[in-house]
């Protein structure tokens, strides 16, 4: 990390879900909290939380250099909506393998 630039993950107790087209494409209650200098909340969902069978793997990738590298999948009409770190960096080592999504609705909390 740099000077001022700081990750936290932690489980949340949130209920979230994420919808799209009319479809649930995730729904958990049981996200991981990743907070991160300069940026909003992100909800990290659990591969079994997220209806992977309605997602197609993207050919993007990008990196971040207090996460590691990014890959993406799409819905149709949406390109890239959904990211996981497969094999983020150590300090976001929790978050492997979880799914994010731009658009985030909190259900509400435990």
């Amino acid at each position: 990390m740099t000077a001022g630039h700081r990750i936290t993950v932690e489980q949340g107790t949130e209920h979230v879900r994420v919808t799209y087209g009319g479809r649930v494409l995730a729904e958990s209650r049981r996200p991981l909290l990743l907070r991160e200098t300069g940026l909003p909340v992100r909800y990290y969902l659990p591969p079994d939380d997220v209806r992977t069978d309605l997602l197609t793997p993207s050919d993007k990738r990008t990196h971040c250099p207090f996460k590691g590298y990014a890959s993406y999948w799409s819905v149709p009409g949406a390109a890239d909506l959904v990211w996981a770190y497969l094999d983020p960096k150590p300090e976001v080592a929790a978050a492997k393998g979880h799914f994010c999504f731009y658009e985030t609705e909190v259900v509400g909390s435990r």
